[in-house]
C-alpha cells in the first residue's frame, strides 16, 4: 500500500512517500522522503500569526510536494501541522491554501498526539523487547515533545513551547551569541524541565533517543562528516561528552563558521545554534536526574513522519476493509 504524510513545522515541512507492508508485518519502504526549510514560524513568537512571506514560501513547498504525491500514486494523504499553527490568528488562511493545493485539509494536531507519533516513529531505531524506558525527545523549530514508553508502547507525553527557532528569535541575537543570552536560553531550558518532570518520571529514563534536524545535526558533527550522510546518522549512539563537545562549538560559532560546515542544511545556519544549546541542556539534565545512568543518545531519523504514515496506512486498510 502507498501512502504519503507531510509534516508542516515551524522551521521545515517534510514529505514521505512510502509502501508500507499491512497487512503484514508493517515495514515501511521509502519512495520519497522530502525537507524542506520553509521558517512558517517566523516572527509568530512576536506577532501571533504567520508572515505573507512565509505562507508563500509554505505553500511552494506543498505545490512540489502534491506534484511527487501525484506522479508516484499514493493511494491516500495525511498532512498535519504543529507548533506553530496551533495558536495563530491566521490559521484559517493557512488550512485554506493547504487544502486548495493538496485536496485535504491539515490537521493542526495538539502536542500529545505529535508526542505519540513522534514515539512510534523513533523508536524503530531499535531491536527490543525488554521493559526499559526509553525517552524520545523531538527538538523542532517552535516545540519540544517529549514521550517515554517502553516496547509496549507510549505511556507518558508532553509538549513544551521551546524550539531552535523560538529561542534564536527570543534569546540568541548577536553573533556569535553573547554569554548571558546563551545563559537566558539554557534557564529558559531548565525550567521547561523541571515542568516536565513534574509530570513523567524523567528520572526512569534508561535509553535516550532525539529526533528532527537539530539532534541529526550535532550528531553530523559529533561524527565529523563531510556531508549530510543520513544513513550513517540513523541510529548513531554518541556519548554524551562527544555531543556536549559538538554543542559548545555549533553554539559558539559565527553565522560564517557554521554555513561553511559541509553538513550543514542553509535553512539550519540561523537557528541550530538555539537547538544545540536546547539538546545540550535536555542531556545534562537527564544524566543528572539519573545519577549518571544516562551517559548516550541515539540520534534517529525516523519520527513522526514514519507514524504518520503508518497511521495512514492502517485508515487505509480500515476503510477498505469497511468498503468490502
Amino acid at each position: 500500500m502507498r501512502v504519503a504524510a507531510i509534516d508542516c513545522g515551524t522551521n521545515s515541512i517534510r514529505l514521505l512517500i512510502a509502501d508500507v507492508d499491512l497487512p503484514g508485518s508493517g515495514a515501511l519502504t521509502d519512495v520519497v522522503r522530502r525537507m524542506t526549510v520553509v521558517r512558517l514560524g517566523e516572527g509568530v513568537d512576536q506577532t501571533g500569526e504567520f508572515s505573507a512571506e512565509a505562507l508563500q514560501r509554505t505553500f511552494a513547498a506543498v505545490d512540489d510536494y502534491a506534484a511527487l504525491i501525484r506522479k508516484h500514486q499514493a493511494q491516500a494523504v495525511r498532512f498535519v501541522a504543529t507548533s506553530a499553527s496551533r495558536d495563530v490568528s491566521n490559521r484559517t488562511e493557512f488550512i485554506s491554501g493547504v487544502k486548495e493545493r493538496l485536496g485535504v485539509e491539515p490537521e493542526v494536531i495538539r502536542g500529545s498526539e505529535e508526542a505519540g507519533f513522534s514515539f512510534s516513529g523513533a523508536a524503530s531505531v531499535l531491536d527490543w523487547d525488554s521493559e526499559r524506558k526509553v525517552l524520545v525527545v523531538d527538538l523542532g523549530g517552535g516545540s519540544t515533545e517529549f514521550v517515554m514508553g517502553t516496547c509496549k508502547g507510549a505511556e507518558h507525553a508532553i509538549s513544551t513551547d521551546m524550539g531552535c527557532v523560538r529561542f534564536s528569535e527570543r534569546h540568541m541575537r548577536t553573533d556569535p551569541p553573547a554569554e548571558t543570552e546563551c545563559s537566558m536560553a539554557a534557564f529558559e531550558t531548565l525550567s521547561f524541565l523541571e515542568n516536565v518532570a513534574q509530570v513523567m518520571p524523567l528520572h526512569e529514563t534508561e535509553t535516550v533517543i532525539g529526533v528532527a534536524g537539530t539532534v541529526t545535526t550535532v550528531a553530523a558533527h559529533a561524527l565529523k562528516l563531510e556531508d549530510y550522510d543520513a544513513e550513517t546518522i540513523h541510529g548513531a549512539e554518541l556519548s554524551l561528552d562527544a555531543i556536549q563537545q559538538s554543542v559548545e562549538q555549533l553554539v559558539h560559532s559565527t553565522r560564517d563558521q557554521r554555513a561553511a560546515m559541509p553538513f550543514m542544511h542553509p535553512g539550519r545556519v540561523d537557528v541550530i545554534g538555539a537547538g544545540a544549546l536546547i539538546w545540550g541542556t535536555i542531556l545534562d539534565y537527564l544524566n543528572k536526574v539519573t545519577d549518571g545512568r544516562v551517559t548516550s543518545a541515539i540520534a534517529s531519523e525516523h519520527d513522526i513522519l514514519d507514524g504518520l504514515v503508518m497511521s495512514v496506512a492502517r485508515g487505509e486498510l480500515d476503510a477498505q476493509e469497511v468498503a468490502s
